[in-house]
């Protein structure tokens, strides 16, 4: 049975590797035989971790949710204003867009690539995404928001369609595009 929580040198580099290939060239185009040779961890190693690559995709998704969580954690308690909050969010997914290798969003690239509702990555998207929209829904209830759920589905739709444009289009445009809707979104409330 796989020690799904056990953290080790070889998982680390494992989930490293895997995040890097399955980011830059899509999860399914990405075997679990590649991660293994680029993270130089033999089968056993990676079974020992891994139930096989569906559990390594949801690990892949789960970490990169930890990360998220803790800087938009870390930018709640360093902003008191809930209104500057909000907009220091935007910049950050727009600093991201702008950034090197920027492919879009790793959850939405993987519910393309997971469409089946019950798959465990999907859910692992799902329960991001259910996260990021609670946190934006309960900074506009702080800022007074008529119906903080439909502004956060506002702000979640632009997030999502500003990581489209930003990876198809340019991204600097859609940067600027993404903190305008917010903007414009905190000024109607």
């Amino acid at each position: 049975m796989p020690e799904a929580g056990r953290r080790s040198e070889a998982r680390e580099r494992l989930l490293g590797t895997a995040g890097k290939l399955f980011y830059a060239e899509g999860i399914r185009a990405v075997g679990v035989d590649r991660v293994m040779a680029e993270a130089d961890v033999a089968r056993g190693t990676f079974y020992r971790h891994f139930a096989g690559k569906d559990d390594l995709v949801r690990a892949y998704l789960e970490a990169t949710d930890q990360r998220i969580r803790g800087e938009v954690t870390s930018a709640r308690q360093a902003i008191g204003d809930t209104s500057a909050f909000l907009g220091a969010v935007a910049h950050g997914i727009g600093q991201e867009m702008c950034g090197p290798g920027f492919r879009g969003c790793p959850f939405i690239n993987a519910a393309a690539e997971y469409p089946d509702p019950d798959s465990v990555i999907h859910q692992a998207v799902l329960t991001h995404r259910d996260w990021f929209h609670g946190v934006i829904q309960d900074a506009f209830r702080e800022v007074g928001a008529a119906d903080p759920a439909r502004s956060a589905d506002v702000m979640v739709a632009l997030r999502d369609g500003a990581m489209v444009a930003g990876y198809l289009g340019d991204a600097q445009t859609a940067s600027a595009t993404l903190a305008h809707g917010v903007a414009a979104l905190l000024a109607a409330e």
